[in-house]
């Protein structure tokens, strides 16, 4: 297994690289490159992408991608799954374990802050049950009065927490109200809480850019998702009779590209609509991960230098993570 010893007795750390990072800020580039180079495994750090036929809204690495590195929670679930942090967090302790004592560096590669500080920091989480009874009152008043005014119910309770959630993502707004409700405890002081210590030898790289370059690269990103059939997607999804109410179809491309297919709004519309929320979640995934600590920095605005960015990445992980012996 990869790990470091400590030369005291004590048992050694496992190693765990980590690439964060907002959406189109070119993650996917360098971390195939890191991974071929450093004998590395991916593990996807992505919410969206353990979703089965949910390809091009979560811009999904290309078959010829995940071919040439092994990629692990990329299509392990049908969209109708409730994936959750409990789940991710429990999956991914085990594959770091494994892609260890396989002799291969473990690699988090992805964009969903809480669920990857959660594994980093082996996050323990109040979970205090579960009131059906709470839910479905919750769910009763979301579908009378809309998501926005669950969001703001939520907002009361936990300004902080509905800060980083989307309005529509209804699922986890009702379990932030659900946790609070079951042990007056708000999901952002539980986080707060947490001891931040963490069990691997960790190396934590965040990519990051001038912010109106990132924005054009979501644009254009965008615009790329429809030529590639982004409609026809959402559509056969639709067809097989995924809910749009589903966390999965919440997710960013499927929901505003779910509303025109269902005539609530024109194409052009929902392009513009996506461009924006897309921006905005950039914007929150950047809030969240300068919260965290440990994450070095890297500035890859200079599109043309990827080279000089990759060699600075190399330079950090060689710092952080002790050689092989």
């Amino acid at each position: 297994m990869l790990t470091t010893d400590t030369g005291s007795g004590l048992k050694p750390k496992p190693k765990l690289l980590v690439l964060v990072g907002p959406t189109a800020v070119g993650k996917t580039k360098l971390s195939l490159k890191l991974a071929q180079d450093l004998q590395a495994e991916i593990i996807s750090g992505d919410s969206m992408q353990v979703y089965r036929g949910m390809d091009i809204g979560t811009a999904k690495a290309s078959p010829e991608e995940l071919a040439a590195v092994p990629h692990h929670m990329i299509d392990i679930h049908e969209p109708d799954h409730p994936f959750s942090v409990a789940e991710f967090q429990e999956r991914c302790i085990r594959l770091i374990a494994e892609i260890g004592a396989r002799g291969k560096l473990p690699f988090i590669v992805g964009g969903t802050g809480l669920y990857i500080e959660s594994v980093c920091y082996d996050f323990q989480f109040s979970e205090g049950g579960m009131d059906e009874a709470f839910r479905e009152e919750q769910r009763l008043y979301a579908e009378t009065h809309g998501a926005e005014a669950l969001h703001g119910r939520l907002r009361e309770v936990d300004p902080e927490t509905a800060e980083r959630l989307h309005p529509n993502d209804q699922r986890r707004i009702i379990r932030a109200l659900e946790i609070a409700h079951l042990t007056g405890e708000r999901l952002s002081d539980q986080l707060k809480v947490q001891k931040k210590t963490t069990p691997y030898e960790l190396c934590i790289v965040g990519l990051t850019m001038d912010r109106d370059l990132l924005y054009k690269r979501i644009e254009d990103r965008i615009d790329l998702m429809i030529e590639q059939g982004l409609v026809d997607e959402v559509r056969g999804l639709l067809d097989r009779g995924y809910s749009t109410d589903l966390v999965s179809m919440q997710g960013l491309g499927y929901k505003e590209i779910a509303a025109y297919l269902t005539g609530q709004g024109t194409l052009e519309e929902a392009i513009l609509l996506l461009k924006r929320d897309t921006r905005r979640f950039a914007k929150r995934q950047l809030s969240w991960f300068r919260r965290m600590k440990d994450i070095e920095w890297v500035d890859v605005s200079d599109l043309a230098n990827f080279s000089t960015h990759y060699e600075e990445v190399r330079a950090i992980i060689a710092g952080k993570l002790s050689p092989d012996r």
